[in-house]
């Protein structure tokens, strides 16, 4: 998207710091979306079938109007089949082995020890808000903003123990969907700013729950395999 505005005749000619500053600007390339892709991708997973990850624990019934007013308005953008339901990734485990080979397996040992360290925090419940559209190349998402500082601890107690740090800086979102081609993305950022949704929602996060998908599925249901209120009672 290359559009040039005309110099309106009665403007000021340009200083030749701020024709640089444009200049360096006209000459970076164009950043697009991630064009995601509905296909087993086998040379990732190997043939193992599930993967495991920490998430947040909390109401998602209120954030679903948001979610899927945001979901309609950016339809044309996202790939088709996205089941996947509003959850908040914490830290990721892998994939679960008895004999670990691969750098994103993980032994029996590392889900106990996480809960063990987990349950050592006497952490109480805390709120977060799920805010604003926002997106990374690959997803739109929803922003979720965390004041207390136990967000950041139970993800120090998790990949302290071993879980798998995400790549680059941490930050907490809601996923809306998978982006379906490469599209501009200022003109991505510029739709998104334009979405009418509700109200930003305050939730309450009562604990942690341990999560699992297919891993030939990409974006599909999430399945939830146990869950750690910070009291430290495990609940099925």
């Amino acid at each position: 998207m290359n559009h040039e505005s005309k110099a309106s005749a009665d403007a000021a000619p340009a200083a030749p710091a701020a024709r640089c500053a444009q200049a360096a600007l006209s000459a970076l390339p164009e950043v697009f979306t991630v064009r995601n892709v509905r296909r087993d991708f086998v040379e990732w997973h190997l043939g193992r079938p599930v993967y495991v990850l920490w998430a947040l624990d909390f109401d998602t019934t209120a954030v679903l109007p948001r979610m899927q007013a945001a979901q309609a308005q950016l339809a044309d953008l996202l790939l088709d089949g996205y089941t996947r339901e509003p959850h908040i990734t914490l830290s990721l485990c892998g994939f679960p082995s008895d004999s670990p080979v691969h750098t994103d397996d993980f032994g029996p040992e590392l889900i106990p020890a996480q809960v063990q360290a987990m349950q050592q925090l006497r952490l109480a419940p805390f709120e977060i808000e799920i805010g604003g559209l926002d997106t990374f190349t690959s997803v739109p998402y929803f922003t979720v903003t965390e004041t207390s500082g136990q967000l950041a601890a139970l993800r120090a107690c998790l990949t302290a123990k071993g879980a798998q740090a995400a790549s680059g800086d941490y930050v907490p979102h809601v996923t809306l969907g998978l982006y379906a081609d490469a599209w501009p993305l200022a003109a991505v950022q510029a739709r998104l700013r334009r979405c009418v949704l509700p109200e930003p929602v305050r939730v309450p996060v009562h604990g942690i729950s341990l999560l699992s998908y297919q891993a030939a599925d990409i974006g599909g249901v999430l399945s939830c395999l146990a869950s750690y209120p910070f009291d430290g009672d495990r609940q099925r």
